[in-house]
């Protein structure tokens, strides 16, 4: 699975002119399975999630996870996150999971992450949707779980 994470002041969803998900702080992730992934990956990448250490300790140094914060979680599926752009000038997203197992994988995340956190929202999956954020920092990292 592919996630990338960005520390923000805030970030929102909204979907045909409608908020569907939004956070304070926190991070919003952006999230694409790819054909080969389980569920066990799923479970690896929330792990990895609660316990990145991304957010300001007392001294300012990057040394708590959204947990420790009270942070949110802003989940988003996308799929162009496995986007192939070296052999042409259109990207070729054949790299992503088919939709059914891509929802799937999805849901796992997010059952996972609202069972361990008690601040997660999301997009909705396939959903052509506008993301607004305000990236803390900036602070983005990208994130493979193989």
């Amino acid at each position: 699975m592919l996630a990338l994470v960005q520390r923000v002041a805030q970030a929102r969803v909204e979907v045909d002119g409608g908020v569907v998900g939004a956070i304070g702080q926190g991070m919003l992730v952006l999230v694409c399975a790819e054909p080969s992934d389980t569920p066990a990956q799923a479970a690896r990448l929330v792990d990895k999630l609660l316990k990145l250490r991304i957010f300001a300790d007392a001294a300012g140094k990057m040394n708590c996870s959204v947990v420790e914060v009270g942070g949110g979680l802003l989940i988003v599926s996308q799929f162009t996150l496995v986007a192939d752009v070296w052999s042409g000038n259109r990207p070729s997203f054949t790299a992503a999971a088919p939709a059914d197992l891509g929802r799937a994988l999805f849901e796992v995340v997010l059952r996972l992450a609202r069972e361990r956190h008690p601040n997660v929202h999301s997009g909705v999956f396939g959903a052509d949707m506008q993301v607004h954020l305000v990236n803390d920092g900036p602070v983005t990292i990208p994130i493979t779980v193989r």
